[in-house]
């Protein structure tokens, strides 16, 4: 998938990877696309609600390794 900005959010636990995820979307414009990799079980459930709480839009979740890999896309 196509991504603008990857954030490295690998070792970081709750509440890091959806901290440094609101950060790094501020930092991009809307319609782009945010690819977040972390280590953390507990940021699946939590990127859900961050897209849900913020309108941002979860556009794929991947696992792969013990590794999560989330596309957010900015709105």
């Amino acid at each position: 998938m196509n991504f603008d900005k990857e954030l490295d959010a690998r070792g970081l636990n709750c509440p890091l990877p959806i901290l440094k995820t609101k950060k790094t979307l501020a930092e991009i414009t809307t319609g782009q696309v945010l690819k977040v990799i972390s280590t953390d079980p507990g940021s699946v459930k939590d990127m859900q609600a961050f897209a849900k709480q913020t309108g941002n839009e979860l556009v794929a979740t991947n696992e792969s390794g013990g590794e999560y890999v989330f596309f957010m896309r900015k709105h």
